[in-house]
């Protein structure tokens, strides 16, 4: 049996690239929030969000199954000379359940291996 590469969806059958990860903890609370960030969504190139559904949430798929977790926050970030290049697009998810932080986890680990991501601490200011 061969292992199924980790996959991320917005939309049914629309695979994205997740090109970042920040993972923070607050101090006070414990709750732990994830950033997702993409340089491009695969899902409004050419329209292709219109003729695929939204699933409401962000689908993360690998061998242990399917996560769907719907995203706190989501922010397009635009720039170029004319403000409408897409840079962006940041997701925050926040997961407030230790054993759904554990899986999340065990996602992320998988899609790293599989997209060649490596874990690395923010650069000190």
């Amino acid at each position: 049996m061969t292992a199924q590469l980790p996959t991320v969806q917005f939309y049914e059958g629309i695979l994205e690239s997740i090109d970042n990860v920040s993972l923070r903890r607050n101090a006070d609370t414990g709750e732990r929030t994830v950033l997702l960030m993409f340089k491009q969504l695969k899902a409004i190139e050419a329209f292709q969000s219109f003729r695929s559904q939204f699933s409401k949430a962000l689908k993360l798929t690998d061998e242990e199954g399917v996560i769907t977790i719907e995203p706190s926050g989501i922010r397009f970030i635009f720039g170029g000379d004319e403000g409408d290049d897409l840079e962006r697009v940041e997701c925050t998810l926040t997961i407030d359940r230790e054993d759904h932080w554990e899986r999340f986890m065990r996602f992320m680990h998988r899609y790293a291996e599989a997209n060649g991501m490596a874990y690395g601490e923010p650069p000190s200011s």
